[in-house]
């Protein structure tokens, strides 16, 4: 019988040998201090539990060894099948038919899932799915999506209070580099649906442009360019604003479209736009008070004897970076929602960056640096290598769904066509999609890399969301089958 130390019926058995140990000898011992002496055998041949004499020897005033001999004589219990002294623990071989019965009985009544899982929890606000607009939502961005809403559902189902937000990408050099190429070199016309993924090429066409023309005359006129409309942005004002704000709508709606895909809801939307005056504001008070200093120009904080070396918060151009705005929007994070903990999603390779920001937000005094936590995911690459918006080999997300939707429904449906209405049909098709990419993403522990695969994840045997969902199907056609409730 297999347990560990947070599962309920090791809970249960535990506490119930030891009232049973109590009674025996009549201790005036804790029942919660006697339950703290059951341990697991390190080989489950020696037992399913042990529980140590120890704290018994001072009151009894015996040996250890002594009290678990005396206990094996004549230990009687439903619970135990047999037991044999060990030294000085006492071991149990469980009767499997009485520990069964106790996992079904509540399962059948229910009760199991009625139980409180968690006590006491602080308040907890998770940020995941960044994504940035202006550029093209691809299948690498899934594994941030799914890891995140897989948590912030079990944190709910385990009865913590919690709050999803999303930190979309609207501002910064991506954008700028997209609006520059939009207004002076491209030639085409916006088409009437998915505009949001069509603006993902220009952002690619931009950097290859770009790349193409460093170390040219031109290099310096368009790195002048791109600051003078990330300024324009940050003024509010001007043909690029006007046109950021249009362009930024069309992203907006491609990332919700995902969102409604996956069935994933946020409780608040805060965007970089919406940090990024703010933010400079608080860091130039920072400044001003003394708590921040100025280096070549780049006002940040010195972490060198944190070995985190220099962390800029406004650059010498006046603007400010992804540091800037994480710094201003733990305060605000913690100011709108009353929470008590902060989870950020972020993939593995922001981990430096993360341990700069909470070491700023320690130093300037803001007293919930504690409680902010980086989880870390590695990267999720296609058979033939990294993915890159830059340089535009990705493969886009919905291109990636038509894909997975129309070979299941080849391979798997279209024999059900004309059975099935095809409404039926498209509805299948999305949901085994669905579950492939989610369950795909979740599966693999969060420090390795995915490869994804569409053929490997869309399996109908081996460990895939497919299989899980057949395996489920076949359980309810036999429950319906037995007459037995399947609710």
């Amino acid at each position: 019988m297999q347990f560990n130390y947070h599962n309920k019926l090791y809970f249960q058995l535990a506490t119930q040998l030891a009232e049973l140990v109590s009674q025996k000898f009549d201790t005036q011992v804790e029942i919660g201090d006697l339950y703290k002496l059951f341990v697991l055998p390190p080989n489950p041949k020696q037992g399913d539990l042990a529980f140590g004499c120890f704290i018994l020897a001072k009151q009894l005033k015996q040996a250890p060894p002594a009290i678990a001999q005396a206990l094996a004589q004549d230990f009687k219990s439903d619970l135990v099948k047999s037991s044999q002294a060990a030294g000085p623990y006492l071991n149990f071989f469980l009767n499997p038919e009485t520990c069964n019965q106790l996992i079904l009985d509540e399962i059948l009544s229910g009760e199991a899932f009625k139980k409180e899982i968690i006590k006491e929890a602080p308040k907890t606000i998770i940020e995941y799915s960044q994504p940035n607009t202006h550029k093209e939502l691809h299948v690498g961005h899934m594994r941030n999506l799914c890891y995140g809403n897989a948590l912030v559902r079990l944190y709910r189902y385990c009865g913590v209070d919690t709050i999803a937000t999303t930190f979309p990408g609207d501002m910064g050099t991506h954008v700028a580099k997209c609006l520059w190429y939009y207004k002076k070199h491209n030639t085409q016309t916006p088409p009437e649906n998915r505009k949001g993924a069509w603006l993902g090429t220009l952002y690619t066409a931009a950097n290859n442009l770009l790349e193409e023309q460093r170390g040219s005359d031109k290099e310096e006129t368009n790195r002048q360019e791109l600051t003078a409309i990330l300024h324009e942005l940050l003024a509010e004002k001007g043909e690029y604003f006007e046109l950021w704000k249009e362009t930024r709508e069309w992203s907006i709606e491609l990332m919700q479209s995902v969102y409604d895909w996956a069935d994933v809801k946020f409780d608040r939307w805060f965007f970089e736009s919406e940090m990024d005056a703010p933010s400079l504001k608080i860091c130039q008070e920072y400044y001003e008070k003394g708590l921040l200093v100025k280096d070549q120009g780049a006002i940040g904080m010195n972490l060198e004897d944190d070995k985190l070396g220099f962390c800029i918060l406004i650059k010498s151009d006046g603007t400010g970076l992804y540091s800037t705005k994480d710094v201003a929007l733990a305060k605000k994070k913690f100011e709108e929602f009353g929470v008590e903990k902060n989870i950020y999603i972020v993939d593995s390779r922001q981990a430096f960056h993360f341990k700069q920001v909470f070491k700023v937000l320690e130093k300037i005094g803001f007293s919930q640096a504690k409680d902010c936590y980086h989880m870390p995911y590695e990267m999720v690459e296609l058979t033939d290598g990294a993915m890159s918006s830059r340089k535009g080999n990705i493969i886009a997300l919905s291109d990636l769904v038509n894909q997975m939707e129309n070979k299941i429904k080849s391979d798997y449906l279209e024999k059900y066509r004309g059975d099935w209405s095809d409404e039926d049909i498209e509805k299948t098709a999305h949901m085994i999609a669905n579950g492939a990419i989610k369950y795909g993403m979740v599966r693999m522990d969060n420090n390795r890399k995915i490869v994804f695969d569409m053929n490997e994840w869309l399996k109908l045997d081996g460990e895939t969301g497919p299989y899980l969902q057949y395996v489920c199907a076949r359980i309810s056609s036999l429950i319906n089958k037995s007459g037995q409730p399947s609710d």
